[in-house]
């Protein structure tokens, strides 16, 4: 028995190979919580139950992190030792874990020996490390990652401890493809929109990896064993790559356009939205209490567009917060573009929009505004274009698509200066984060302001895109600015009071 009661915890899918040997050097511990994947299809089950020390829970998978979280929570005891089911613990490591009394400021890494068909292997990147594997569960657990899943160690000491845990993953090639394959699927989804890759830089990463493991890493000395696991490691590479450039690739996006009695200007928009080359997955009109000719316009437009959604309320003033929020609620697409029922699109509009997004960030858009003669121009003949050194307009750069330079130039801003709700682009799960807009704003005014404000607290990074996502805003009368004062005192108390989630919000 240990002098500090430990909990030792393990997660097994189909582990019947390895189990039993793992047990086995478990049963000087008091408790044994094994969690085992519903889809496990082998006796793993009938093995744990032979041990009398031994707790067996099931649960479905939801990546390393979130599983092995599960299973620290159904311990007893307050000090967790983790352990994989192919893992074995040394008897100098047993013998150490009787007397060792752990500090609650601490966290241990166990050295652990790495074996491939039974063999010791210290080279080829799999070298001996230091994984934290106990830990006091009142204090910390492990993180959320799918995979390379960790215990999190924010203000916790580190102490490694060296009498070792015995890693027994694999005995064939077999099972180094099969792992290869499932990592790879995993952090594929793990990195998806976080982490941008060239297809065609995949063999070469593959290859590096080769090399590194093989020969910087001297998997050489183990002769074909350790060619073998190096070339493993470059299928991973190359598999995690390919799958994660692929899941790239599949990103929905939902348009939201914003109206209020302007039908002429909202059948210009949706003719612009037609000729884009990347068209949105789902397009939803934000209606604020527009009349009949505007809802049956949108009707005439679902013909050639049937994703095209229309969200009205009643006309009971400016409220554009709230029919953003309603339009919110319908959608269905990970990614949101917002433009207000004013701004013509570029035709790469869409595809701008597509080629910037990444987990994590906000994306503000720029315009270019046109005078009163060039606005009857674009209104009247949808071919014509505004041009860099086309008369009466401002912001005269924001006419320039400039697709390769735009990554570079576009850059990140910590702060609200120049947000505009005009053109603004955002994940899905980041508007459930802070609620989506604050429906305490009536009439014109920082609506926009307060919202990005609120992401921002929340820790989404906020980047303002250029050379891309050109859109040219159509003239119109200012609206009243009568409720300003009252918009601008909201917004200042969001800044002052750190808001990142508004109570009359998008569930209120």
């Amino acid at each position: 028995m240990m002098l500090t009661p430990i909990s030792v915890v393990i997660v097994a899918r189909d582990a019947s190979k390895t189990i039993e040997s793992c047990l086995a050097s478990l049963k000087g511990f008091d408790e044994v919580v094994v969690l085992i994947d519903d889809l496990t299809s082998d006796n793993t089950a009938e093995i744990c139950s032979r041990f009398s020390n031994t707790q067996i829970a099931y649960t479905s998978f939801e990546g390393f992190g979130k599983i092995k979280q599960k299973a620290v929570t159904l311990a007893k005891n307050e000090w967790v030792l983790s352990v994989d089911a192919d893992e074995v613990l040394s008897p100098a490591l047993i013998e150490f874990l009787k007397t060792f009394q752990p500090h609650s400021k601490c966290v241990y890494a166990i050295q652990r020996y790495n074996h491939y068909k039974g063999r010791h292997i210290n080279a080829c990147g799999w070298n001996n490390d230091f994984p934290i594997r106990l830990f006091n569960k009142k204090f910390t657990n492990f993180n959320d990652a799918n995979i390379h899943e960790a215990v999190v160690t924010d203000n916790f000491v580190v102490e490694k401890i060296n009498p070792p845990i015995l890693h027994y993953p694999y005995e064939n090639e077999a099972q180094l493809e099969a792992k290869a394959e499932r990592y790879a699927q995993l952090y594929a989804k793990q990195n998806h929109r976080k982490k941008n890759i060239s297809l065609w830089s995949v063999p070469l990463r593959s290859a590096f990896t080769f090399f590194k493991d093989y020969v910087l890493r001297r998997g050489w000395l183990y002769d074909s064993d350790g060619f073998t696991i190096a070339r493993y490691n470059a299928l991973g590479t190359k598999l995690k790559y390919r799958y994660l450039h692929q899941e790239n690739k599949d990103l929905g996006i939902c348009l939201i356009i914003s109206t209020y009695n302007r039908a002429d200007a909202l059948d210009r928009v949706l003719q612009s939205v037609l000729q884009q080359t990347r068209l949105p997955h789902q397009i939803i009109i934000a209606d604020d209490g527009s009349t009949e000719d505007t809802a049956l316009l949108i009707q005439q437009y679902k013909q050639k567009l049937p994703n095209l959604l229309h969200v009205w309320h009643k006309d009971t003033g400016f409220r554009l917060a709230a029919i953003r929020n309603l339009a919110l609620k319908s959608v269905n697409q990970p990614f949101v573009s917002m433009v207000d029922g004013d701004m013509v699109l570029h035709p790469d509009f869409i595809n701008s929009i597509y080629r910037h997004a990444q987990k994590g960030w906000y994306y503000q858009g720029k315009r270019v505004l046109l005078d009163e003669k060039n606005t009857k121009t674009v209104l009247n003949n949808q071919d014509y274009k505004i041009r860099f050194f086309t008369p009466g307009i401002r912001n005269r750069f924001n006419t320039l698509n400039l697709p390769y330079l735009s990554s570079i130039i576009s850059r990140k801003e910590n702060s609200i200066r120049g947000v505009k709700g005009c053109s603004m682009h955002f994940w899905t799960e980041d508007v459930i984060k802070v609620n989506g807009f604050n429906e305490s704003f009536i009439g014109w005014g920082r609506e926009d302001s307060e919202f990005v404000c609120r992401l921002l607290n929340a820790g989404i990074q906020r980047k303002n895109i250029a050379l891309s996502a050109v859109a040219w805003h159509l003239y119109h009368p200012e609206a009243s600015r009568k409720m300003l004062p009252e918009n601008d005192a909201i917004l200042e108390k969001c800044i002052l009071e750190k808001h990142n989630f508004t109570p009359t919000g998008l569930n209120s």
